[in-house]
């Protein structure tokens, strides 16, 4: 098992602890990643897009001129999409662009993304990172000693003080580890975890 530093808010050392190997030891696979991505996109796509048939527009009932004898070319409604106003053909409708991948898939790409930030040396972990009450400034505070404009920040639990703090924070995000996904750890070039998140991860991405 590798060992990491584990540190404070004042980015001082003050232990280390070993890491789990098939967390943060993974082969980095890009197209593992992509694919996970792109799941994560599509499910979050709205799909909300929506046009009117020629069925659904308002008007059509009288035939719009007698069918000889004026010259025109025929017509029987004016909800044809050929009109003005008329029925739109092959318009978008609502629809669902989600799917899934195998659970195997995307707990692997989990393990990837955390163990490529462990490579870079972009992984870091506190031992506590507690606030008595949401305030921008103090969080900001801590994630200049460190140094980090951006940066996702993984809580044991839903840390509703740190969250509130980082929600008007530009470049910051906090997570329960519940909600740790691929698509945020690559989006913040920085991941801070706390030390006692580690033990839910394993229980999480090691079953």
């Amino acid at each position: 098992m590798a060992v990491c530093d584990v540190v404070n808010t004042s980015a001082e050392k003050v232990a280390e602890i070993e890491v789990n190997d098939e967390l943060f030891a993974v082969e980095v696979k890009p197209g593992i990643l992509h694919d996970v991505v792109c799941m994560q996109r599509a499910n979050r796509r709205g799909g909300n897009a929506s046009t009117k048939t020629r069925g659904e527009v308002r008007g059509g009932g009288a035939k719009p001129w007698r069918q000889k004898g004026t010259g025109r070319a025929r017509a029987g409604t004016n909800n044809s999409p050929i009109w003005r106003g008329g029925g739109v053909t092959f318009g978008p409708r609502p629809r669902d662009y989600s799917y899934k991948l195998p659970k195997k898939v995307r707990r692997l790409a989990l393990r990837m993304a955390l163990s490529a930030r462990m490579n870079e040396g972009n992984l870091v972990i506190v031992d506590q990172f507690n606030m008595e009450a949401p305030k921008t400034k103090e969080f900001v505070g801590v994630m200049r000693k460190f140094d980090f404009d951006n940066c996702l920040v993984v809580a044991d639990t839903d840390n509703e003080n740190i969250r509130l703090s980082a929600r008007n924070a530009v470049g910051y995000k906090v997570l329960p580890v519940a909600g740790l996904n691929v698509y945020d750890i690559l989006k913040y070039p920085k991941l801070m975890l706390m030390q006692s998140s580690l033990e839910q991860l394993e229980a999480r991405l090691m079953v």
